[in-house]
C-alpha cells in the first residue's frame, strides 16, 4: 500500500521534473516589473531546483539602488516566492543573506502566472558547484569565520522563532573574495511552539536520520543546526557531495576542537547546540580546559570512567565501589565524578573529543559540577580506602 505522504511526494516529483524540463524563459526575453518600471533582459540560466528557476539577467534603465547584473527566480509557487519576498524584506540589511531588489508577478501570454524575485547575483555560484570546481579545503580559520557569518542570518532567524530547514550547500552561496551568503528561504516557517514545526518538505540529503526516521517528528533549531555542522564539515573536505558521517569526523583535517564542534552539530539530538547563537559562540571561542581535580573521598559520589586505563575497568570499577563510589556508565546531570585514562587513539573527534568528554564539556557549560580525575589520583584514593 502507498501511503497519502508517498503519493503527495510522488507527484510534486513528477510537477517539478516537467518544470524542469521546459524552461519559464527565453533569451533574450525582457520581463519588467509592475512594481519598479525595471525591465530585466535574460541571458541564461543558471539553474533550477523544486520550486522553480534561475536566470541571470541584465537590468534594463538607471537604477542607483538595483545592481546591472542579477539573477531572477521565477517560480509557479506563489507561497514559497511570498516568503522569500517576506524574509528578503526582513533581512535586507543583513550583509550575510543575498539581497532581495525586487518582487513581483507576470501573467505568460498563455495565462500561467510567474512569480519573479530580482536576486543579487553570486559570481562563484553556489556553494555545492564552487567546491566541486576547485575541490580544495577550506582553511580552517576561513571555514570558522564565514559559517559563522551564515549562522548572523540564522540567529536573527532563530531569535524571531523562524526556522529554516533548508541550510544546504545549493541554498549557500559564494560572493566576491569567497565571501558565503545564505539565500533560499522558500520553505522557512515560523515556529508557533516550542516543540517545533511539522517538517513536510525536506531536502532528504541534508535531513537528520532521525527525521526521516520519523523518530523525531518535529523540526527545531537544533536540526537546522545538524545542517550548518554538514556546512562545515564541507569546507574541511572541500567536498559537497555527501554528508558526513559520525565516524568519519574523527578523520578530518582539522583540529580537534572543530572536530568536537562539527560531532557535536551532528551526532545526537539532545546533546546539539540549542541555536545558531550558542553554535556562534563555539566558533569563536576557544573551549574550557578540562583540568584534574581535586577530591578527599570517593564516598557517596557519582562516577564515570573515560579514556584507557591502567588496569581492567572490571578492576577499576570493583575498586570504586569498595570505595563507596557510585558507577554510571556515561556521564549525566547526576554524575559528579569522571575518571580519566589515556585518550583512546579511536575517540569520535580527535585525542580530546572522546563522547564521554564532550559529554562532560555540554554538562559543564549548562552549569553542571562534574570533577575530572586524572587515573593515578583515583587509584590514590581507592588505596587510601582500602588502607
Amino acid at each position: 500500500m502507498i501511503s497519502q505522504g508517498a503519493t503527495t511526494r510522488t507527484a510534486r516529483a513528477t510537477e517539478n521534473a516537467r518544470a524542469r524540463r521546459a524552461p519559464l524563459l527565453s533569451s533574450p526575453q525582457v520581463i519588467t516589473s509592475p512594481h519598479s518600471r525595471l525591465g530585466y533582459r535574460v541571458d541564461r540560466l543558471l539553474g533550477q531546483g523544486g520550486y522553480g528557476q534561475v536566470y541571470l539577467v541584465k537590468r534594463m534603465g538607471s537604477s542607483s539602488a538595483v545592481p546591472s547584473r542579477l539573477c531572477l527566480k521565477v517560480s509557479t509557487h506563489i507561497d514559497a516566492w511570498l516568503r522569500e519576498a517576506y524574509f528578503g524584506q526582513v533581512l535586507d540589511d543583513h550583509p550575510r543573506a543575498v539581497r532581495v531588489f525586487d518582487a513581483f508577478p507576470i501573467v505568460r501570454p498563455n495565462g500561467q502566472m510567474l512569480y519573479c524575485l530580482a536576486l543579487e547575483y553570486a559570481r562563484h555560484g553556489d556553494l555545492s558547484a564552487f567546491l566541486q570546481r576547485n575541490a580544495k579545503r577550506w582553511p580552517e580559520s576561513v571555514t570558522r569565520r564565514e559559517i559563522a557569518g551564515i549562522l548572523q542570518v540564522l540567529g536573527k532567524l532563530h531569535r524571531g522563532q523562524v526556522l529554516h530547514r533548508d541550510l544546504t550547500p545549493v541554498n549557500v552561496f559564494v560572493c566576491d573574495n569567497r565571501r558565503l551568503k545564505l539565500g533560499d528561504f522558500g520553505i522557512v516557517r515560523q515556529q508557533t511552539s516550542i516543540r517545533g514545526i511539522t517538517a513536510h518538505t525536506l531536502n532528504e540529503s541534508m535531513v537528520p536520520s532521525d527525521l526521516l526516521a520519523s523518530a523525531a517528528p518535529k523540526w527545531r533549531a537544533r536540526d537546522d543546526v545538524y545542517q550548518v555542522g554538514q556546512l562545515l564539515a564541507m569546507l574541511v573536505k572541500g567536498d559537497a557531495r555527501a554528508r558526513v558521517r559520525t565516524f568519519e569526523v574523527r578523520r578530518l583535517d582539522c583540529s580537534d576542537e572543530l572536530k568536537e564542534i562539527i560531532y557535536r552539530c551532528i551526532g545526537e539530538r539532545r546533546k546539539r547546540y540549542e541555536s545558531a547563537d550558542e553554535l556562534i559562540e563555539a566558533l569563536n571561542s576557544k573551549p574550557a580546559k578540562l583540568g584534574p581535580g581535586v577530591l578527599r573521598t570517593l564516598k557517596g559520589v557519582h562516577l564515570a570512567f573515560t579514556g584507557i586505563l591502567s588496569r581492567t575497568r572490571a578492576e577499576a570499577k570493583r575498586a570504586a565501589r569498595r570505595a563507596g563510589a557510585i558507577i554510571h556508565g556515561m556521564p549525566s546531570i547526576r554524575t559528579t565524578v569522571v575518571v580519566r585514562g589515556k585518550p583512546n587513539p579511536l575517540q569520535a573527534a580527535g585525542r580530546s573529543g572522546g563522547l564521554k568528554l564532550m559529554e562532560i564539556k555540554r554538562l559543564r557549560k549548562k552549569g553542571h559540577r562534574i570533577t575530572l580525575l586524572a587515573e593515578p589520583t583515583f587509584w590514590r584514593l581507592v588505596g587510601r580506602r582500602k588502607a
